[in-house]
């Protein structure tokens, strides 16, 4: 993990009061519950922000109505193949 660095934060008591009720099921300590949290927002962000970036590339670049009809023969074809099919 590297090097761990204390911080203090405040918080709303309401806040607090959910996080700590959440924390002691789960059995982590303060720090791990906090750093679990932040690092879970970071992921869901960078997951967002990949997304975000997905969407303006197709948008600026979207497949051709050829493309699209390769993609459908390929998966029709996939798909005939199945046993369930």
């Amino acid at each position: 993990m590297g090097k761990t660095v204390k911080i203090a934060i405040s918080l709303p008591d309401s806040l607090l009061e959910a996080a700590e009720r959440r924390r002691q099921a789960r059995g982590e300590t303060r720090s791990e519950f906090f750093r679990h949290a932040a690092e879970d927002f970071l992921r869901r962000e960078a997951e967002r922000e990949d997304v975000e970036r997905y969407v303006r590339a197709y948008r600026q670049w979207p497949e051709s109505a050829a493309e699209v009809q390769a993609a459908d023969r390929a998966a029709a074809e996939a798909l005939g193949q199945e046993p369930w099919a």
